[in-house]
């Protein structure tokens, strides 16, 4: 008898996909630590292979629209996917107001407020100027004026100049401000854009720079009060400060699985069924080869509802279903941990699709400058 070689079989795939799954118990998750590494496993070679990356990564788009976005990003790790999610955040250039000269302000805001809050407020413009002709705008060194460093292609000059008065044809038992007086509320459409030198070519008409959103309040004004302030708006990032940041919100989250493990019937099914949101379970009738099916829990309930797993991406994994005793055994929750779900929200100056786009470049751009580092690190070592 040739003695044994001690190795062990190759994983099945049921098994290489249950690695793949982070567990949610009743109280507890499982499985949380990647072990797709070399010498994790005993005789597995996991060691990272182009090819097989190539075959099993993928991006499916679920909404594309202009300013916000979702897709699945397959078979990647999770620190790629965060790398992503920090670009978008932080790491594509935006134009926002970051210089305010506030010549009058009587209104109840403070000046120090009213000045962020102008900041925060989102524009949009003409792409190619926003994004090939405006230059970043470098701070005065010091014996410098501080005009000796704004010039048209790094600065963008607004105004927002009101001051509110009564309405003599107001309605004589109005209650409403907006009625009894003239600019009552100031809001980003009041804010005027005045282009300058060159600017006109590339930012008029559709293309002018504008707030994304015109219904954004900045303040309330009484009779007496008024505002004179002039703004320049600069290109930065985000990381420097949130006004920069091209996205309201860049974010992810796991691929939810669900697995019915044991028929769950009847009333049980359609309680099942309300343990999760709207879609994520269906109500099927039992068919006739499923009842005559032996070993299928099935039979003998032909026609009866029984619950199916049919969307799981809407569910939020809210372990609901595993709080009630009579589906102890008969669902396993999880979430796949190379699935990754990603939400994108454009604060205007950047499609949606674009800000993705735009975070594979950064990231590759990154990987240029990191190559010849760690080839000559390794060379001098």
């Amino acid at each position: 008898m040739a003695p044994s070689s001690g190795r062990r079989q190759p994983p099945s795939a049921e098994e290489l996909d249950e690695r793949n799954i982070v567990g949610i118990n009743k109280e507890t998750v499982t499985n949380t630590v990647s072990n797709d590494y070399p010498e994790n496993y005993a005789n597995e070679e996991h060691a990272w292979d182009k090819d097989a990356f190539r075959n099993s990564f993928k991006v499916q788009w679920h909404q594309n629209e202009q300013f916000e976005a979702q897709f699945s990003l397959v078979g990647v790790d999770a620190s790629i996917a965060n790398a992503f999610r920090r670009i978008l955040i932080a790491e594509i250039p935006t134009l926002a107001i970051d210089i305010v000269y506030i010549h009058n302000n009587t209104s109840v805001i403070q000046d120090e407020v009213l000045a962020h809050r102008l900041g925060l407020i989102p524009f949009t413009g003409g792409k190619k100027g926003l994004r090939e002709w405006m230059r970043f705008w470098r701070r005065p060194a010091e014996g410098e004026g501080a005009y000796d460093t704004t010039f048209d292609n790094n600065t963008v000059c607004l105004k927002l100049k009101a001051q509110c008065t009564h309405n003599k044809n107001a309605p004589a038992n109005s209650k409403d401000p907006k009625e009894l007086y003239h600019n009552a509320h100031l809001y980003a459409k009041d804010i005027t854009f005045e282009p300058l030198g060159a600017q006109p070519k590339f930012f008029s008409g559709e293309d002018a720079i504008r707030p994304f959103n015109p219904d954004i309040l900045i303040a309330k004004l009484r009779p007496h009060q008024e505002v004179d302030i002039e703004m320049h708006m600069h290109k930065g990032y985000g990381w420097d400060h949130a006004k920069w940041s091209p996205v309201a919100t860049a974010s992810y989250r796991l691929m939810p699985t669900i697995t019915i493990t044991q028929p769950i019937l009847g009333d049980d099914a359609r309680k099942f069924a309300g343990c999760f949101m709207d879609g994520v379970i269906g109500l099927e009738p039992v068919t006739r080869q499923e009842a005559r099916q032996k070993g299928s829990g099935y039979e003998g309930h032909e026609g009866e509802l029984k619950a199916v797993v049919k969307d799981p991406m809407r569910d939020t994994v809210s372990r609901e279903a595993l709080r009630h005793p009579e589906f102890e055994g008969k669902v396993k929750l999880g979430r796949r941990r190379d699935h990754f779900i990603f939400s994108i929200e454009s604060t205007g100056q950047w499609d949606s699709d674009e800000l993705f786009l735009e975070a594979v470049k950064t990231l590759k751009k990154k990987c240029q400058v990191l190559r010849p580092q760690v080839t000559n690190m390794v060379y001098t070592y």
